[in-house]
């Protein structure tokens, strides 16, 4: 296969917009795009802080680069890496390594925050106790919840994570499916800031998983390419095989699902009144008395009597 722009060899087909690219070419297709999300998303200006969601998987991990090299040349916005440890055995302190020697070799500043030192229990001591719920479920509102003090800690304007267009269509469709209007009007890239809730943009968005596997590999992107031991209980992974399949069959579908949710939005959006959210007593903001990480919690140290 000959790149379709240049000539050259070209280590990809792209099956929906029907082009083969080089090397070269695909990493200016994919960072146009970036780009062209973080201009769609965010304002940014002088003084702001973006911090980064970085787990050190493929995607978090080229957020992070594309990020540093796309904003590195604004000496008056700082990026942040943000690291959370889950406390999983045999998985997560490998993934830290690779993000802790990314940012030292590009003077990035790195904070991290574990589930053990905020919420008094590991992943691995959860998950056991997690009952008819998947442990993800306990993983992912704790992970939101400690990402979000770190972030409001370290003076955070946004907080970028590496959600990619298959995840951002999966999101849409379990919330769809759900009839979860609510989440549907709520999900990111935020645009209404609430109070002590940092808002998250996905530069990744409209970049598929596969090419940004790829686009790590022809960069020399390091990553951590380990599973999580939990995640087969995900409840997100029917609805990953249910648009994979459908992405073999149309190509194109992951793109129509986001552009269908994004005409969608402002309707949605209308329709969903800002929430009115107290203070919890661990600091992150909640509509009830307390937040869901605490309400968590609390079930889980219940669990261990």
């Amino acid at each position: 296969m000959k790149c379709d722009i240049c000539g050259h060899e070209a280590v990809t087909y792209i099956r929906y917009n029907g082009t083969h690219l080089c090397s070269e070419h695909f990493m200016k297709f994919v960072e146009k795009r970036v780009k062209k999300e973080i201009r769609r998303q965010v304002n940014l200006r002088s003084g702001d802080v973006m911090g980064v969601a970085v787990s050190g998987g493929k995607d978090s991990m080229v957020t992070l680069h594309l990020l540093h090299t796309i904003l590195g040349e604004r000496r008056d916005i700082e990026i942040q890496c943000i690291t959370i440890d889950e406390g999983i055995e045999g998985y997560r302190k490998d993934s830290i390594d690779v993000v802790k020697g990314f940012c030292s070799d590009h003077e990035i500043k790195y904070n991290e925050c574990s589930f053990s030192d905020r919420f008094g229990i590991t992943m691995d001591e959860a998950a056991p106790l997690s009952g008819d719920s998947s442990p993800c479920t306990y993983c992912g509102v704790f992970r939101r919840n400690a990402m979000n003090d770190v972030a409001r800690r370290i003076g955070a304007t946004y907080l970028a994570t590496g959600l990619n267009l298959d995840d951002t269509a999966q999101s849409v469709m379990m919330n769809f499916t759900r009839g979860d209007i609510e989440r549907l009007a709520r999900m990111g890239p935020h645009k209404k800031v609430q109070p002590d809730l940092i808002p998250r943009i996905q530069p990744l968005r409209m970049i598929p998983e596969n090419e940004s596997l790829l686009y790590a590999m022809v960069t020399g992107i390091p990553f951590h390419n380990g599973i999580c031991p939990y995640s087969d209980e995900a409840l997100r992974n029917q609805y990953r095989n249910v648009i994979g399949e459908l992405e073999t069959r149309s190509p194109g579908t992951r793109h129509s699902i986001i552009s269908s949710y994004d005409q969608l939005l402002p309707m949605l959006s209308s329709s969903v009144k800002p929430a009115t959210l107290k203070k919890c007593v661990c600091g992150e903001p909640t509509l009830g008395k307390e937040c869901k990480a605490c309400e968590l919690t609390g079930l889980l140290n219940e669990r261990k009597k």
